[in-house]
């Protein structure tokens, strides 16, 4: 499989990346007055300090805020509307999102619905959503991400969960790039080794499938291998030793870059499979999810002979610098697994079972189909469920 020569690159946000940079916030043009300072539901933006000094930040800047704490894993519909509705009644201007993955992408879908009418499923283009354009410009977004896991502080898009039709897809829009990004691993040094593991992993893989794609370009290549080095040759030391700053600069980085090359390149159905996986399942982590499927879903047009060199070029990114057959990516990301300690993860630990899985690959060709355009072989149905049954434990 070769590359298109043609790409479309358009990454406009500003980003500090490097330890401490936080400490940079308040030297920055913030876009706005009064910030929504979006945070999740649960403690650690707060025990660890990492709020106190979002804030404190903000005051040097002499902005004001809100604080809005309502956003889970897996983020919900009603938690953006939730979130907006808070938002305007603030007066705020602007939106700083302080978190992981999650609360990145419900801050985007905030951004829209603070200056948009309506239901945010109006504006979703897949699945039950109405496709509505996004007609008011949305909220400018800082965003500051204390995981590395979804590149979410690089990208366009969201996204959401709507519990009412098990849906988990997303929003996009060039509107909701946040502005500003800060990258800081010292805000990802207190993320606990289990999770650290699946957020890794989750960026990983949004390179792996990049780089396999059939949309596949010159650029995404560059960025999508880079990714690969750097997150697949440092996560097992970041997971063993969370205090080793390097080891997490290095997997931040990858991450980062795993969210260009999302917007030079795409996803594959993987990612699809996943969201539905955790559409029905909310507690159920989206990085655990993609690791409980990767070794069948690779494996699978690793069988059907889907762009061999690629995956020994992947291979050879993960350091197994001695890679010449495919399967060599298999041995390489199971090894991975395994150092990481999620090699051995079970659907049915999180209430998954065989008989909903039917309806889990309509879920993902209808709310995320437009991913499986982007496979380097065509999956029909019947492969979306065989790749959920030898996934299962």
């Amino acid at each position: 499989m070769n590359s298109s020569s043609v790409f479309d690159y358009f990454v406009p946000t500003h980003t500090l990346f490097g330890a401490g940079c936080l400490n940079q916030l308040h030297e920055q043009s913030l876009p706005g007055q009064k910030a929504l300072v979006v945070i999740s539901n649960g403690k650690s933006t707060r025990v660890n300090g990492y709020l106190d000094r979002t804030l404190q930040e903000l005051k040097l800047a002499g902005a004001t805020w809100e604080i809005y704490d309502g956003i889970e894993a897996n983020p919900l519909k009603d938690s953006v509307m939730a979130g907006a509705r808070a938002g305007r009644e603030a007066g705020c201007d602007f939106i700083v999102a302080l978190g992981g993955g999650s609360v990145m992408d419900a801050a985007k879908a905030i951004a829209v619905m603070m200056t948009n009418e309506g239901d945010l499923w109006d504006y979703i283009a897949f699945g039950t959503g109405k496709g509505k354009p996004i007609s008011v410009k949305p909220l400018p977004i800082v965003a500051i991400t204390t995981t590395a896991g979804t590149g979410s502080e690089t990208d366009s898009g969201g996204v959401i969960t709507n519990p009412e039709t098990h849906e988990k897809t997303a929003i996009f829009g060039d509107g909701i790039f946040p502005k500003l990004a800060i990258v800081d691993p010292e805000l990802m040094l207190s993320v606990p080794p289990k999770f650290t593991a699946f957020q890794g992993f989750d960026a990983l893989f949004h390179s792996t499938e990049g780089y396999i794609s059939s949309k596949a370009n010159f650029m995404s290549d560059v960025v999508a291998l880079a990714a690969i080095e750097h997150v697949g040759r440092h996560l097992a030391e970041t997971v063993r030793n969370g205090q080793n700053l390097a080891a997490r600069e290095h997997v931040a980085f990858g991450n980062w870059l795993s969210g260009i090359q999302m917007c030079v390149g795409t996803c594959t159905s993987e990612h699809s499979l996943e969201h539905a996986l955790s559409a029905y399942h909310q507690e159920l982590p989206h990085g655990a999810g993609l690791i409980m499927l990767s070794r069948a879903y690779y494996t699978h047009f690793i069988q059907n002979g889907a762009c061999p060199e690629r995956f020994v070029r992947m291979a050879q990114a993960l350091g197994k610098t001695d890679a010449r057959e495919p399967m060599d990516f298999i041995a390489a990301l199971v090894e991975l697994q395994q150092a990481c300690g999620v090699a051995d993860l079970k659907m049915s630990d999180y209430g998954i079972q065989p008989g909903e899985f039917e309806a889990m690959a309509r879920n993902a060709m209808d709310s995320m189909g437009f991913l499986f355009a982007a496979d380097p072989l065509p999956l029909d149905f019947d492969d979306c469920v065989a790749i959920y049954m030898a996934s299962y434990k």
